[in-house]
């Protein structure tokens, strides 16, 4: 069974806030099992090997480029051709808060148990909400 992941590195963050991405930057990948998982986070992307694990689920039937694919719908991919520092590093997205504000405010807005609160955004959820619209 495949492990859908994302990782997310401060240093790659502070460059992309730098190059004008913003300071929302994650790596959506898929591994075919969690020893490739850790083995891939640990190799790096883009030059940083400071990439720590943000959330993980495991998958079936799901390719890396189809995931790529439906979260590029939502969400800004940043093109590894126009940027050399990741070097053919695929998979890196720029997340809009207000998009995850939002998905997280419907979700709220559904459970007839929860009232309705401010939603303060955490990285974990964030890695929600990109494993769940790369699986949508």
């Amino acid at each position: 069974m495949a492990i859908v992941f994302v990782a997310r590195s401060a240093a790659l963050t502070k460059w992309a806030s730098d190059v004008g991405q913003g300071k929302h930057s994650y790596k959506l990948a898929i591994a075919d099992d969690e020893a490739a998982m850790k083995a891939a986070i640990a190799a790096g992307w883009g030059g940083e090997t400071d990439w720590k694990l943000i959330h993980s689920q495991e998958v079936d039937g799901v390719t890396e480029d189809e995931a790529f694919a439906r979260l590029a719908r939502r969400e800004k991919t940043i093109d590894p051709a126009y940027y050399p520092r990741l070097k053919g590093a695929a998979g890196v997205f720029r997340v809009s808060l207000t998009n995850v504000q939002n998905s997280l405010l419907v979700a709220q807005a559904m459970d007839p148990d929860q009232p309705l609160t401010d939603v303060k955004v955490k990285p974990k959820d964030i890695a929600d909400y990109l494993i769940r619209n790369a699986l949508a």
